[in-house]
């Protein structure tokens, strides 16, 4: 696709990126047929081939809308399109650069502002959003059955999870450790998941740490156009963990992939900060998610499970982070059924805040995914990310839990 970015813009890294992501798509078209937007509404302007378009008019210099930016938001950002595009575009990359300009030259109304300045101020602090959470729970009775699905945490009860100081002769003997991301808002929705993930790393002879001090790995601002304060997040958790990458951890282990598609990015996002570029591309090459840790450990057997299990992969673990199948065959090897899902491409609808924001359409693609889900008639579904955890929870009655779970309950 032949472009002549704005002289402002044109050699700028931004531009060059977006210069480059332009070249190489061909007007093909295979984008539509995996686009869940696109298959909902129809509208081209709703497809990863029509939102370049908009993004090149806008590179261009022409003066985005509101039309502009409603086709832009409705992006899921699942990345199916590139996993499916011939011709190697790596869409997101330039729907970053588009959002960011669109939002600054086509202000939202003061409501909108308000709605994501709050989301970006309450979802990435747990001080904020752990006690929204409690108080939600507290009052469950009064809320709809669908929000109290999405806050009642099914796992049961287990024992803490393990403190590398007490580890058995065997273990002290090992000193492998991996930093273990806490995230924002899994620590008040589920708790139980890196918990459940520390002890199963235990189980393998590997001590998982969660520095204290780390916070959002900016993924949820990035979402929202807010690309200076995702970045400062990321230079506020590559703080926080500096010590333990410096003490020679062989990896940080995201039990959300939503936050690990995020931090696989991070050399890329911060290439222009001087002070952080080499520890983010550092912190980049380190990025592991817990399904490719286990993978390459001895296999692990999990309790006879009671009924099918069906398994969510979300968009972040498959066409993010291109960790396919890893989920499935950890599950499989260690004694679980599980059921076949049509269409596992496509999007649940969760994508970070989408749910929030476009709810309309969320709830679409939710119910398309479950019924996907349903057909085999599990027992329990499990999933990899809290995002789309919460969010299917929240339209069945069948339980939603996170995959590590189900093998923790052999120990």
């Amino acid at each position: 696709m032949q472009s002549t970015l704005e002289t402002a813009l044109r050699d700028t890294p931004a531009g060059r990126e977006a210069q480059d992501v332009l070249r190489k798509c061909v007007h093909c078209g295979f984008c539509l047929a995996t686009c869940p937007t696109y298959l909902v509404l129809g509208d081209e302007r709703d497809s990863p081939r029509g939102r370049i378009y908009l993004i090149k008019q806008v590179l261009e210099g022409a003066t985005p809308t509101a039309t502009t930016r409603t086709h832009l938001d409705r992006c899921l950002t699942c990345r199916a399109c590139e996993t499916t595009c011939p011709s190697g575009v790596e869409y997101h990359k330039l729907l970053g650069t588009g959002r960011e300009i669109v939002e600054a030259r086509a202000p939202r109304g003061p409501f909108e502002r308000l709605m994501r300045a709050a989301l970006r101020a309450i979802l990435s602090r747990r001080a904020l959003f752990g006690p929204l959470v409690a108080l939600g729970r507290a009052f469950s009775w009064l809320l709809p059955a669908s929000l109290r699905r999405q806050l009642t945490d099914l796992s049961p009860p287990r024992r803490r999870r393990p403190s590398p100081e007490k580890l058995d002769s065997r273990l002290r003997g090992n000193d492998r450790k991996v930093l273990l991301l806490q995230g924002c808002v899994q620590p008040a929705l589920r708790p139980r998941i890196n918990a459940a993930a520390a002890r199963v790393l235990d189980r393998l002879g590997i001590a998982a740490i969660e520095a204290p001090d780390a916070g959002c790995c900016g993924a949820l601002r990035e979402h929202l156009a807010d690309a200076e304060g995702a970045r400062a997040d990321m230079r506020r958790l590559i703080d926080a963990w500096w010590p333990h990458v410096e003490a020679g951890v062989e990896a940080i282990v995201t039990t959300a992939s939503g936050c690990g598609v995020q931090l696989r990015d991070y050399g890329r996002l911060l290439r222009d900060d001087p002070r952080y570029a080499a520890k983010a591309a550092r912190v980049a090459e380190l990025a592991r998610d817990l399904a490719e840790v286990i993978a390459a450990e001895p296999p692990l057997r999990a309790p006879s499970h009671a009924g099918a299990v069906a398994f969510h992969a979300p968009c972040t673990l498959q066409h993010g982070q291109r960790v396919h199948g890893a989920v499935e065959k950890l599950l499989a090897g260690a004694g679980i059924a599980l059921t076949a899902v049509a269409d596992p491409h496509l999007c649940c609808g969760s994508a970070g805040t989408y749910s929030i924001l476009q709810p309309a359409l969320a709830r679409e693609l939710r119910e398309r995914k479950l019924a996907a889900l349903a057909a085999g008639n599990p027992a329990t579904i499990v999933t990899a990310n809290i995002g789309c955890l919460t969010h299917l929870a929240a339209g069945t009655e069948v339980p939603v839990r996170h995959w590590i779970e189900l093998l923790d309950e052999a120990g």
